[in-house]
């Protein structure tokens, strides 16, 4: 009897942690994009190194979006590089919950492109 239920029990908690994890795998909160000034773009982390990044939206960095980028996505990787210190538009999604290896926001830039910036004068 007591068998039966330590089995129900592991078989219980297995399923209850794959379906938690297939749920912040897959699912996601929001999607959108923002635009801004590119001012910090690194890879950090003490056991697993992720890529984060700042973009300021106001005036002298008022208001700061901090955003992820997965290993998987070198594209995007490779032109947050190019375009450091560059007026630019993100695509991305947020998601409810993160792993430690992806990153450390809920937020994941999925494209990037370059923009004119509406504070240079013509």
């Amino acid at each position: 009897m007591l068998r039966k239920v330590i089995i129900y029990f592991v078989l219980a908690l297995a399923l209850l942690l794959t379906a938690y994890f297939s749920f912040v795998y897959y699912a996601t909160y929001s999607e959108g994009n923002r635009s801004g000034e590119l001012i910090k773009f690194s890879k950090k982390g003490y056991v697993f190194k992720t890529w984060e990044g700042e973009l300021s939206q106001g005036i002298s960095g008022a208001q700061i979006f901090k955003f992820s980028i997965m290993d998987s996505d070198q594209s995007v990787i490779q032109q947050m590089k190019d375009l450091q210190g560059e007026y630019v538009k993100v695509t991305y999604i947020e998601r409810y919950r993160t792993f430690a290896w992806w990153g450390e926001t809920n937020y994941y830039i999925k494209e990037v492109v370059k923009e004119d910036s509406p504070f240079k004068v013509k």
